[in-house]
């Protein structure tokens, strides 16, 4: 049976988990990437950007939610003028303008005082206008991401490695045409005495996504930005992303991630929180673990949950000084439920219509099900308060 794997070599199907790359350090406004930093996350907004006042809450909002970076797509010179109103409104987060097909747009978008720009370089215009671009950039400290994807590579590449397909027959670009792309226009940068670079290689599978990432990873010490493109719905696209960015993170490849999906920007970057509080990389929020129920359960633990979820979420939002992250446990009946509590710093389980509370493993009282969560986000406060700095 044919699989994404077929063409890719057994070098980079498999490898074992290392110590994270070394990258060069730039800065997006006030978030530091690559160098060891923090991984940060990062969404697309969906809204109009020329709308600049339903762009500035949405920024807010993703903010708010614990996003880093938020990317605004520049189709015009009306949406370049409009980042600057974004910026002055949203100045926590940083901004970057997603350029295409004309540079005077990524121009326009470092007049307005954007964090960073993205560029993908198979289709921006040329050389010329590239190297125009990267003198402006650095001439206001700037950094430019080359984003290369799979479904937009230049007409020389996709030509060497049969890209592209011919009636009938359906190929798609090898791993080698993603990494040639970027490093190409990487040198392009370079040559202009630019260094403030991040890179992309995205494909819309995890094969070939894993595979780019691995080869760029061993030519280029720049950050790099991962993804998957066009990764699909929520479940689909979330699997997929964590599946790709969960090998390259674990192997220590990556130093800024977006979760892309059909969903809502603010599922993307809970999704990409929870990708890097697994891997260790994220500090803050409460470790969760949640029954899937079954027969014996005699209240609703799948919404319990899900509101615990959102009330832990919008606590550390509140309260970033907390730095406490705590096991919690939502389960739903006696079989595993008290076990679960005994290893979790915090539990709720279910009984008839009630939740048993649990702290450090002893049943301290029982509650209606309605008051569970507000009974379980006091006890959150008190375990944060008394938690050594």
């Amino acid at each position: 049976m044919a699989t994404h794997w077929e063409g890719i070599s057994n070098e980079h199907k498999f490898k074992k988990a290392t110590a994270r790359e070394k990258t060069r350090r730039i800065r997006l406004g006030s978030v530091e990437i690559g160098g060891g930093a923090r991984v940060s996350v990062q969404t697309m907004a969906t809204t109009d950007t020329r709308d600049a006042d339903a762009s500035a809450r949405f920024a807010r909002e993703a903010a708010e939610a614990g996003c880093d970076i938020v990317r605004f797509a520049v189709p015009d010179m009306l949406a370049a003028e409009a980042l600057a109103k974004i910026k002055r409104a949203a100045p926590d987060v940083a901004l970057v303008a997603d350029i295409h097909f004309d540079w005077r747009l990524a121009l326009a978008s470092l007049e307005a005082g954007v964090d960073g720009l993205r560029l993908n370089p198979g289709n921006i215009g040329g050389a010329e206008r590239v190297r125009e671009v990267a003198r402006a950039a650095k001439a206001r400290g700037v950094p430019i991401r080359v984003g290369v994807n799979g479904g937009s590579l230049e007409a020389d590449i996709l030509a060497k490695y049969g890209g592209g397909g011919s009636p009938g027959r359906l190929t798609v670009p090898p791993p080698e045409a993603l990494v040639e792309s970027a490093m190409r226009h990487v040198a392009l940068l370079e040559a202009e005495d630019f260094r403030d670079i991040k890179v992309s290689v995205k494909a819309s599978d995890v094969a070939r996504t894993v595979a780019a990432y691995r080869l760029l990873a061993e030519r280029t010490d720049c950050p790099l930005h991962l993804g998957l493109t066009e990764a699909g719905t929520f479940v689909a696209g979330t699997v997929r992303s964590s599946v790709a960015m969960g090998i390259l993170l674990a192997e220590g490849i990556g130093d800024t991630i977006r979760v892309s999906l059909t969903d809502s920007p603010l599922r993307e970057i809970a999704v990409g929180l929870e990708l890097l509080r697994c891997l260790g990389l994220r500090d803050g929020g409460a470790n969760v673990t949640s029954c899937p129920t079954c027969g014996r359960t005699q209240t609703d633990v799948i919404a319990t949950a899900a509101a615990a979820e959102a009330a832990l979420g919008k606590f550390y939002r509140e309260n970033p000084g907390f730095h406490a992250r705590p096991r919690v446990a939502i389960m739903g009946c006696v079989v595993n439920g008290p076990g679960e509590a005994k290893d979790a710093d915090l539990a709720l389980v279910g009984g008839v219509d009630e939740f048993l509370l649990y702290v450090k493993g002893t049943l301290v009282s029982r509650h209606p099900a309605a008051e569970a969560v507000n009974v379980l986000i006091a006890q959150l406060r008190n375990f944060a308060i008394s938690q050594p700095d």
